[in-house]
């Protein structure tokens, strides 16, 4: 009987056995799902994090979405254009599953490499193409952004004469400023300023500070006085010229009224923080398709005023009052658009 029993309890430890590892191999299937922490990403930026501008503003994004999901993404910043291929095939070969990048200028080099890399997602911030399934830009709707920055100078200019300047003319730059001018303008005619018109240059650079200066300084002295610059570094030499000169000047992208509060009065924030936990969570969730723009802007509430003591409560209410309609719709940029 001990005999018998014995070769039964081997017989049904076998069975629980073999159970057991059916089990344990269906539960290493369902646990070897990836965390957030799992996925290799990076962030190429192509200045510095510490630019008050725009490479400060996306690496705000990365590390509120390392808080926030649990990723590791890393940063590479200071990439320059020769570079971008090189660098996106770099962390490809390496095994990476997301690779971003900072800014429209990298588009053409995301979609080249993406086709060699197919188990990759390469996603450009401020991305207009996408040419292939793994391929999945992000744009905030920057036109809307400065289009809360034109609330702000059409009612802090005391001459109607505005002045622009612009990294690069792309797509994305040449629709941003075409709202913000005619808004701008618009405003200043409003309130009674006869002659009101905007000037703009484009500087094809987004870090000779330098060059950013002498141009604010052309401008100013040609008599704007009201300055609105979107080309990172650049801009920082044109806030420079600004103060010097003694003109007010609109901050964009990041807090820039930090600065100097007297002459830039008020800035519209890029909340890239929710914007990128926004992104990646897309990501994570297999929902941010190729051969797709993932849009956001006002209605997503990722643009926000910052303003100083120099801009009256009844500025502030009117901006307020002129983001709500767009929110509603009732704003309709694309007609602002000189090149549809």
């Amino acid at each position: 009987m001990i005999k018998k029993r014995s070769k039964l309890t081997a017989a049904v430890l076998a069975v629980l056995m073999l159970f057991l590892l059916t089990a344990c191999g269906t539960t290493t299937v369902d646990s070897g799902k990836k965390g957030a922490g799992d996925y290799k990403m990076v962030l190429i930026l192509p200045g510095p994090i510490n630019d008050q501008s725009w490479n400060a503003t996306n690496y705000a994004g990365l590390v509120k979405s390392n808080e926030t999901l649990g990723t590791k993404m890393e940063y590479v910043e200071n990439v320059q254009a020769a570079d971008y291929e090189s660098t996106f095939r770099n962390y490809a070969e390496r095994g990476y599953n997301l690779i971003m990048a900072a800014g429209t200028q990298f588009d053409e080099a995301a979609n080249k490499v993406a086709e060699s890399y197919p188990k990759t997602t390469f996603c450009v911030v401020n991305g207009m193409v996408s040419k292939g399934s793994n391929v999945a830009p992000i744009f905030p709707k920057e036109y809307e952004a400065s289009y809360i920055a034109a609330l702000m100078a059409g009612e802090v200019s005391k001459n109607g004469q505005f002045a622009t300047i612009g990294g690069f003319p792309n797509k994305a730059m040449e629709h941003l400023l075409d709202v913000y001018e005619k808004v701008a303008v618009d405003l200043a005619k409003e309130r009674g300023i006869s002659g009101a018109k905007a000037v703009r240059a484009y500087a094809n650079s987004w870090d000779d500070v330098a060059l950013g200066k002498q141009m604010a300084a052309t401008m100013i002295d040609n008599g704007a006085d009201v300055m609105f610059v979107y080309a990172n570094q650049v801009g920082l030499g044109s806030i420079q010229a600004a103060k010097e000169k003694g003109v007010k000047f609109i901050g964009f992208s990041g807090d820039q009224t930090t600065i100097d509060p007297n002459t830039v009065v008020s800035s519209v924030v890029f909340d890239f923080e929710t914007f990128y936990v926004w992104a990646i969570q897309k990501y994570l969730d297999g929902s941010l398709d190729g051969n797709k723009v993932h849009e956001a802007g006002i209605a997503e509430n990722i643009f926000k005023p910052v303003y100083t003591a120099n801009i009256s409560k009844d500025v502030q209410d009117k901006v307020a009052a002129g983001m709500e309609k767009a929110k509603k719709g009732e704003v309709d940029f694309n007609a602002m658009f000189v090149n549809k």
